[in-house]
């Protein structure tokens, strides 16, 4: 992690940063002339690659492609693409004026606009990150079992907390954001069952004003423990304020807040991106929803500092190897909804994708709040 970081880091700095935003674009990041024999691959984020969080580890992947293929490929992105159809179109055709026969979506809300453009340019591929839609041809779609993480970074906080009161800040009641509040949720309560935890959403993806009055919200109901599924630091800014604890998301950004950072659930983009770009150049790719995990290095979870206890970092090394291994499945029954209605029966795990991902409640001991 700290290789791609350190790539990031340089080379934002040898480019210079231009956003296309709303419906309206500019040249975008790496633009220039490339030779035929390159491929050009264009990415489009939902925000700034400087956020700290989940633009940054979008972009991380993106660095690592490029240095991983070196001169053989070249990589543009568009920061700002708003989740408006004609906002992705007209940043990803920039895109493909400038040579890209490769575009990748990085937010849910990109996903209407590729499907249109994977019609409107057989040609090409078009990959899409968090959405569900696809065809035959030359569209699809990736994300990853980020629950297996969450469920971890769940046990540092259960074994962390000494006011047994997690807090979470989250975008929306969506259900990539339920499976993880409820694997977080899981993870500590294996640990300590004494734990509840108090949800805030704040509905935005990224907006570090809202994370923030939202993290001190939950510092004053004596929530010591926060973590969050929103795209800055601003959280664990916040904590470290008062002397609280915070797992962040997305990177390890321990160093922006050294004095309150646990741990984090990260996103290891490279382990997808760099095979699947290899197939589409060598014209082999075959449209795919793809679902990384832990076992194949898609999913991750930084190192724990040293504000983890002995006992956390042992119990996330046993659990971790059996979720590697296949042998723990994180929604283990019985387990039941905030509102007391059986969710998973005794004697059961709910394993199959489709069932986590038909999640839409949180569960007992849980309390949300918009």
């Amino acid at each position: 992690m700290k290789k791609f970081l350190a790539i990031f880091l340089v080379l934002a700095l040898a480019m210079t940063a231009m956003a296309g935003c709303g419906g309206g674009a500019e040249e975008p990041n790496g633009n220039g002339e490339a030779p035929e024999d390159v491929t050009t691959i264009g990415f489009l984020y939902i925000g700034p690659v400087t956020d700290g969080g989940y633009n940054q580890a979008q972009h991380m992947g993106a660095m690592a492609v490029q240095e991983e293929f070196g001169d053989s490929v070249k990589v543009l992105w568009a920061e700002n693409v708003a989740e408006d159809l004609q906002a992705v179109k007209t940043n990803a055709i920039n895109m493909i004026d400038n040579g890209a026969t490769i575009i990748i979506g990085t937010s849910f809300g990109h996903m209407d606009g590729l499907e249109e453009l994977a019609n409107e340019y057989p040609d090409l591929t078009f990959l899409h990150f968090s959405g569900y839609k696809m065809n035959d041809t030359n569209f699809g779609n990736y994300f990853g079992a980020m629950e297996e993480a969450r469920y971890l970074s769940g046990i540092v906080a259960g074994l962390t907390t000494e006011t047994n009161k997690l807090g979470y800040i989250a975008a929306y009641p969506y259900t990539e954001v339920l499976i993880g509040i409820n694997s977080f949720f899981l993870g500590a309560k294996s640990v300590n069952p004494d734990v509840t935890m108090n949800v805030v959403y704040i509905n935005s993806w990224g907006d570090a004003a809202l994370e923030q009055a939202a993290a001190e919200s939950l510092l004053a109901q004596n929530c010591d423990v926060l973590t969050q599924h929103a795209d800055t630091s601003a959280a664990q800014v916040a904590a470290e304020k008062v002397g609280a604890y915070a797992v962040g998301y997305n990177i390890d950004n321990s160093k922006v807040a050294p004095g309150s950072f646990l741990t984090a659930p990260i996103w290891h983009h490279e382990a997808y991106l760099v095979p699947v770009i290899e197939k589409i150049i060598a014209g082999e790719y075959v449209p795919e929803s793809y679902y990384g995990t832990m076992a194949d290095g898609y999913i991750g979870l930084a190192p724990l500092t040293d504000l983890v206890s002995d006992e956390a970092k042992a119990e996330v090394e046993r659990v971790q190897a059996e979720i590697i291994a296949g042998n723990y499945p994180i929604f283990v029954g019985p387990l039941k909804d905030n509102a007391g209605n059986v969710v998973v029966p005794e004697g059961e795990a709910m394993t199959a994708r489709e069932d986590i991902w038909a999640m839409d409640y949180v569960l007992e001991g849980i309390t949300a709040m918009q």
